[in-house]
């Protein structure tokens, strides 16, 4: 087991290696850079409406960006690997405080999400499954199917506006740390964590429901029932154990993109994760930046994959057996 997670530890470097190289390729291509985008909202070097371009690459060649792609990232490269993420083109600050800052933001709400998402889609999976074709399991397919159509920007903004008009609350603007505020950080994450998680649960749901009811045709739940056993003890101890398989690959790699991808709702509830900030940095071309969120971001996939893996071994003993050798 442990040479097995080595060597995926080991095959994660070119994996991470590879995506930071895409990235920072694609966002060299589209048109204008942070010198442009700071020209933007200062002005101060064009002189009489025209730029000045003796001084648009001078300053490019300041921020380093006249020199080769490959040049500046191997450049970049090689600062990473001695711990240095450099520093932000846009506001000048250390990249890697500016991580810091955002990254609890972004785990807390993917973390409450996946709660939410756990809690409801495993139970309602199970139940669908076990009273399949019934009244209350056409309800809850309706129900999976109508949380996977509804997309995420429009139920947290009809989650803002219900809480809003009808409960007289809104949640407060601007980030609370849970150090400094528990109750009003969780108050503050309740309704963003909430939005997302539905849509999560509603995937994790059809799942559920899909493997139990393979795994309630197997021959050895067969023999339980004709033991004697109780429903609840052929559910949860025999059939739900090896159905969880699938359903915990889904939640892993569900996990790995709700970290990158919760720009929606840190947008729509004024939160300033680690979403948000991957989105002003592609607006503003801020290369160094945008290249540290992905770093942090694709090693905490690879991470989360890795500990999905390990799970296995856990639920199923025969692949625990199989990594050993």
């Amino acid at each position: 087991m442990y040479e097995y997670i080595l060597k995926r530890l080991v095959l994660a470097v070119p994996t991470l290696i590879g995506v930071t190289l895409l990235v920072s390729a694609i966002i060299r291509m589209l048109p204008g850079d942070v010198v442009l985008a700071m020209m933007a909202e200062s002005g101060n070097i064009s002189v009489g409406g025209v730029i000045d371009q003796k001084a648009l690459a001078q300053f490019r060649a300041q921020l380093g960006l006249d020199k080769p792609f490959h040049v500046w990232y191997v450049t970049w490269l090689w600062k990473v690997v001695h711990g240095d993420f450099g520093e932000s083109l846009y506001t000048g600050q250390p990249v890697w405080s500016e991580i810091q800052r955002r990254w609890p933001v972004s785990f807390q709400l993917a973390i409450m999400a996946m709660l939410i998402s756990i809690i409801i889609a495993i139970p309602v999976g199970v139940v669908s499954a076990i009273r399949q074709d019934s009244r209350i399991d056409y309800i809850l397919r309706f129900l999976a199917i109508l949380g996977l159509a509804m997309p995420g920007f429009w139920v947290a903004t009809m989650l803002l506006v219900f809480v809003s008009i009808y409960l007289q609350w809104t949640p407060a603007l601007g980030y609370i740390t849970f150090v400094s505020n528990p109750l009003g950080n969780l108050r503050q994450f309740v309704m963003p964590a909430l939005a997302l998680g539905a849509a999560l649960a509603a995937s994790t749901t059809r799942m559920t429901r899909s493997t139990m009811l393979e795994v309630l045709r197997q021959d050895y739940i067969r023999t339980a029932w004709a033991k004697g056993l109780r429903e609840r003890l052929v559910v949860c101890r025999h059939a739900l154990k090896n159905a969880m398989i699938p359903v915990i690959t889904i939640m892993g790699i569900q996990f790995g993109f709700t970290l990158g991808g919760t720009v929606i709702m840190e947008t729509v509830f004024s939160l300033p994760g680690m979403g948000k900030s991957m989105l002003d940095s592609i607006l503003q071309r801020d290369y160094p930046q945008l290249q540290g969120n992905v770093l942090v971001i694709a090693t905490a996939f690879v991470l989360v994959n890795l500990i999905v893996d390990v799970t296995y071994a856990w639920f199923d003993p025969r692949i625990r057996y199989m990594k050993g050798k």
